[in-house]
């Protein structure tokens, strides 16, 4: 299974010349429209999450551009993959990092364990190989596989630090009659691990039945078959299970010997 039958996506996306200022139109009064319906749902129900909506969108549209272009030049320069995959991982690492910043070495703990996780998935899929080894292959799949372990180490850090404010009289019973730490969280630790993987064990479950993801989308719009789609898409969901599980234990395991109790997070 290669990537090549995506080559035809920025062309079933933009379309030829002719016809980019009415489908750039339509996409714009789309995207417009969208955001709009979001931002009225959030702002009646007093959801103070509204500006982050209108921003993380700005922010999508940008960032999107630009990849794009870059894109164009990492396939015809093979070798600037490597800076391409860097970028993704610095950002994803500062990003989730951010969220736990209240938490000891938090920053540390976090590039540890996405690294691994991400480090022994693509290895796999793309070193073995167990999907092809070329550039678009790498490329997209260490864009899923960071996204993902990006999302379940802000999920497990966030939920290892809610459990201990929420559990806090527990663990300080534990350390009362002579527990470490580590041994008094430890639970604390178990539960934040699973449920930061609930979201991707849910998605795998019902792909197919509830949900088409993207990659799986994306391959047949660029002509490939059902089937390749469908084994491309397989390879990733196990893949982004794989780097998940190392990821969010590795960092609940980094962080799960708290020397002081965190106060609850905050967005």
């Amino acid at each position: 299974m290669t990537l090549q039958t995506l080559q035809g996506l920025p062309h079933l996306v933009l379309g030829t010349p002719g016809t980019y200022v009415g489908e750039y139109g339509r996409l714009a009064l789309g995207l417009i429209l969208l955001l709009s319906i979001a931002c009225v749902v959030l702002r009646q129900a007093a959801i103070p999450h509204v500006r982050g909506v209108v921003t993380a969108s700005a922010r999508a549209v940008v960032q999107l551009a630009l990849i794009a272009l870059a894109l164009r030049g990492v396939f015809a320069a093979p070798i600037t993959v490597i800076a391409v995959i860097a970028v993704m991982f610095t950002v994803a690492c500062w990003t989730a990092g951010r969220r736990l910043r209240g938490q000891l070495n938090a920053m540390r703990a976090v590039v540890a364990s996405i690294g691994a996780g991400v480090s022994v998935a693509v290895a796999i899929i793309v070193g073995m190989p167990t999907l092809t080894r070329d550039v678009r292959t790498l490329v997209a799949v260490c864009g899923i596989v960071i996204g993902g372990a990006m999302t379940v180490a802000t999920l497990t850090g966030r939920r290892f630090a809610r459990g201990l404010h929420d559990r806090r009289d527990e663990v300080e019973a534990w350390l009362s009659i002579g527990a470490t730490p580590r041994q008094a969280a430890r639970d604390v630790a178990r539960t934040s691990v699973y449920e930061a993987l609930v979201p991707a064990l849910d998605q795998t479950r019902t792909v197919g039945l509830v949900t088409l993801p993207g990659a799986f989308v994306g391959a047949l719009l660029g002509g490939a078959s059902a089937e390749s789609a469908a084994r491309f898409q397989i390879v990733v969901l196990v893949g982004l299970l794989c780097a998940q599980s190392i990821t969010a234990t590795l960092l609940a395991w980094l962080i799960g010997a708290p020397q002081v109790l965190p106060a609850a997070p905050h967005d």
